[in-house]
């Protein structure tokens, strides 16, 4: 059985450390604030990301480009090792296809060696879920195929159930409209959505109040974890840690799932979501 490493991007917005203990390799999608760019390698601090954008700030950001890819890859390839990638859903960014290419052609330079990339159709720690459970099985024994088989099997029962504070945000990203940002303002309704099997974001609900927003995304966990024994769930937020423990503790509460790892929503997805994003991540029923 060959050696593998699992890669991932920063859109899995999985915590530095967590990275660094369990090996991944990580490519980095690029963001621009105030005319200034960014990525893992020169961070702008979360808390002053979100900040700017609290201040009127618009970011932009950038997709993984082959030829970023090809340089991640490469330097694993070197080490001998074959490589499963876990992308960033397809139907909300090129950054797949870019490293589908660039696996594709080192391929053709290093027979010996195996890539496997993963259209993950998740986002955020939805898609860090999914690296969660593939290293794993890699930690426990299991090989390059089995577990990218697995990941390909099971990644559509990685539930997104996520809100957001201003609708603006998702109206810049063409998400809503211009009068159901406006209206949905001014009589406070929040969305609930999710990501569907095109890996893109959907919006299923709405809601009356930030709070009834936040108790949403646990009540739909009701229905969607029967059948299925969580032993973890993941929170990412747009800069309100408050407001994620609470969710955290509400289902830790109703549910008995003790273990669960909350982080930010990195500025790469951030940026179109906007403050005050909440994301609650489990396994359950097929979206």
């Amino acid at each position: 059985m060959s050696q593998f490493i699992i890669t991932t991007d920063t859109n899995s917005d999985l915590p530095e450390e967590y990275f660094k203990e369990h090996d991944l390799g990580v490519m980095s999608l690029k963001y621009i604030v105030d005319d200034v760019t960014y990525d893992r390698e020169n961070p702008l601090p979360v808390e002053e990301f979100y900040a700017k954008m609290r201040g009127g700030s618009m970011p932009t950001t950038a997709q993984v480009n082959p030829d970023d890819a090809k340089k991640v890859l490469t330097e694993y390839l070197k080490q001998g090792m074959d490589i499963l990638h876990i992308a960033f859903s397809s139907g909300l960014s090129g950054s797949y296809n870019s490293v589908r290419i660039a696996a594709e052609e080192l391929m053709e330079e290093w027979p010996e060696r195996k890539i496997i990339v993963v259209d993950s159709l998740c986002a955020s720690l939805g898609e860090g879920l999914l690296v969660h459970k593939a290293v794993k099985m890699r930690d426990a024994g299991r090989s390059l195929q089995e577990t990218a088989d697995w990941v390909e099997a099971h990644k559509l029962e990685i539930v997104h159930n996520f809100t957001v504070d201003d609708l603006f945000h998702l109206h810049r990203g063409g998400r809503v409209s211009k009068t159901t940002a406006i209206l949905g303002t001014m009589i406070n309704i929040k969305p609930v959505l999710h990501v569907d099997n095109e890996g893109r974001l959907i919006n299923i609900d709405k809601v009356r109040g930030r709070k009834k927003s936040l108790n949403a995304l646990v009540d739909r966990m009701e229905k969607q974890i029967q059948g299925y024994d969580n032993d973890i769930f993941f929170i990412s937020h747009g800069d309100c840690k408050e407001e994620a423990l609470y969710v955290a503790e509400q289902v830790k509460k109703r549910f008995g799932i003790e273990e669960c790892i909350i982080n930010h929503v990195g500025p790469s997805i951030g940026a179109h979501s906007g403050p005050g994003t909440m994301a609650l991540f489990f396994m359950g029923q097929p979206r």
